[in-house]
């Protein structure tokens, strides 16, 4: 437990109990399931949980941690492995109560409240024969992914989650209620859509929606010696896409067997017919485990749930790649990669994935466009790490970074430049931790972010990502 004493909130209960608002301290019930967060690293004792239901509960909360001089964090979905939504001793203020979805079927909009995970906006849009660009796992806050950035299956058709993002409805550090869009607080909305943890709590997000069809889409299982054919497929898929396939490879080493193998999702927009003979070349290594079919795409968001479950001690790691890819290379990062797995108790279900999905409707949108900056003529490269035993949290977190960096320098933008010279920065923020500098993951948009920071919240109240501080006087 924290260090404020539960009859501190004595106030804040009677000012909210007009409200269905709950407030847990650590003697009360449901407490300890909900301070729980997809990662165990990220388990931290609050000294109070305050699940809110609008923004006037939000407001209430701020005020009375001001007042108090109690330090705040929001929780989503609490699907970061960084901790940014937990807090030890302090005050975590909850959204799983507002997990509205509303569909505008004639305007193609969906306004989404600030709790909802992907998979409350993926079925109640495909109700209405829509969709829009989400996560690759439906149990991911909608919050973090698009404030962050949002790599979806759809991005090489219609962008990243933000590019989507029409307008959000926040709860600024002084408790005020705004909407911020292209035609009312623009500069609010620059910031927002690529770093809004730092600026307020997000109550509604209002999504650009698509006609969207069943798609094509699966999982496939291959043996490590099929390694240079798949990377061949990749170099293929990188000069033939037309935006409309996916592509997310790499290697795990999963229970009971603790084999190592070469997992690769694809994904396909379009009939079935067509996605057989696109993914011909693969389908033909023979795969020892092949779900791919026709699927609905509220579905599609699912694929990779059960590599991705709740429990256990994960960390993300994030890097770059170019193509086209060398065997050799893929094959010398399997080999380090799966030498680190192997040689540490209870990491099996750790999870490399070079994640092939095209650029180019990105690139449409500069990286001055908004806060976020990490466009480019390259892919994303993930790790989750996991394991059980707190004695390796260090040694994996140094690896990891120490691993990563070999990634994007030897396979990626710096073999070729220095990160910054006009491109993206290299570095996806959602799977980056808050060591990393506001200039690596914001490049020159970092100045104008801090000049905003001092004009929505000066006293630095959202202050659990990324470390981005109110410009100095």
């Amino acid at each position: 437990m924290g260090s404020v004493n539960a009859n501190v909130f004595a106030s804040l209960k009677m000012e909210l109990k007009s409200s269905s608002a709950e407030i847990l301290t650590p003697d009360a019930p449901g407490y300890e399931d909900s301070i729980k967060r997809w990662s165990d690293t990220c388990i931290k004792r609050a000294a109070a949980v305050v699940k809110v239901t609008s923004a006037m509960d939000i407001a209430s909360v701020l005020a009375f941690a001001k007042e108090k001089s109690i330090p705040i964090v929001v929780h989503g979905g609490g699907h970061s492995t960084s901790g940014g939504s937990a807090i030890e001793g302090g005050i975590v203020i909850d959204l799983c109560k507002m997990r509205q979805v509303s569909v505008d079927a004639e305007k193609k909009t969906i306004t989404a409240q600030g709790g909802c995970i992907w998979e409350n906006v993926d079925i109640e849009a495909a109700k209405y024969g829509l969709a829009t660009v989400g996560g690759t796992v439906n149990h991911t806050g909608i919050g973090g992914l698009t404030l962050g950035g949002g790599y979806g299956y759809l991005s090489g058709r219609y962008g990243l989650t933000l590019d989507n993002l029409l307008s959000v409805k926040l709860v600024l550090a002084d408790g005020k209620l705004v909407t911020a869009s292209e035609n009312e607080n623009a500069d609010l909305f620059w910031a927002v859509r690529g770093a809004g943890q730092n600026f307020g709590v997000v109550t509604e997000f209002v999504f650009r929606a698509y006609e969207q069809k069943e798609v094509y889409a699966g999982m496939l299982m291959f043996p490590p010696d099929k390694i240079p054919e798949i990377v061949a497929f990749a170099n293929h898929l990188h000069e033939v896409t037309n935006g409309d396939q996916c592509l997310l490879f790499g290697f795990t080493c999963p229970p009971p067997m603790n084999a190592p193998v070469v997992v690769a999702a694809i994904f396909f927009n379009g009939p079935a017919a067509a996605a057989e003979e696109f993914f011909a070349p693969l389908i033909a290594l023979g795969p020892v485990v092949n779900t791919a079919s026709t699927i609905p795409y509220d579905a599609l968001n699912s694929l990779l749930n059960p590599a991705c479950g709740f429990g256990g001690r994960k960390l993300f790691g994030g890097g770059n790649i170019t193509m086209p890819l060398d065997p050799a290379f893929v094959l010398s990062i399997r080999d380090e990669y799966m030498e680190f797995i192997n040689t540490h108790e209870g990491m099996g279900e750790s999870l490399l994935l070079f994640e092939q999905i095209p650029y180019q409707k990105i690139l449409e949108t500069s990286n001055e466009a908004m806060a976020f900056a990490n466009r480019g003529k390259y892919y994303n490269v993930a790790t989750c790490f996991k394991w059980y035993d707190t004695a390796l949290d260090a040694e994996v977190r140094t690896f990891s970074r120490t691993f990563m960096n070999k990634i994007s320098q030897e396979g990626g933008l710096d073999r070729n430049r220095k990160v910054g010279d006009g491109e993206g920065v290299g570095q996806y923020a959602n799977y980056a931790n808050h060591d990393v500098s506001p200039t690596v993951l914001f490049g020159s948009n970092a100045a104008r972010l801090q000049e905003l920071k001092k004009k929505y919240d000066p006293e630095n109240l959202f202050n659990k990502n990324h470390r981005l501080l109110p410009q100095s006087a």
